[in-house]
């Protein structure tokens, strides 16, 4: 069963840093993206950032970008969200998701197929 498991999470000051890990257990699809995602309380889940499966290619929201970067480490099956500058609003629970097949919209959570169960990030003031 393919299986996403993040981890990195905790509490920050603003300014501070964190990076997230996603690791991606029996997930054998070649195509595709990676994606975080994020969810405060009372809010729907935001697309975060993007990264494809077999390609550099990589999406942020606006609110993140120059401040947040997606990578992968193909051999270790493992996607990372390396997070600068964090804000207060940044609080909320941090989602892995996956998809095999080819999507339009990288930030619509309803076209990911796979989930983690999530990691808390809070910053606070």
């Amino acid at each position: 069963a393919q299986v996403l498991v993040e981890s990195g999470g905790g509490s920050v000051q603003a300014g501070g840093s964190l990076r997230l890990s996603c690791v991606a257990s029996g997930y054998t699809a070649s195509s595709g993206l990676m994606a975080w995602f994020r969810q405060a309380p009372g809010k729907e889940r935001e697309g975060v950032a993007a990264i494809g499966f077999r390609t550099p290619n990589t999406y942020y929201t606006d609110s993140v970008k120059g401040r947040f970067v997606i990578s992968r480490d193909y051999a270790k099956n493992t996607m990372y969200l390396q997070m600068n500058g964090l804000k207060p609003e940044d609080t909320a629970m941090y989602y892995c998701a996956a998809t095999p097949g080819p999507i339009l919209s990288w930030y619509n959570a309803g076209k990911y197929l796979y989930w983690g169960q999530g990691t808390q990030v809070t910053v606070s003031s």
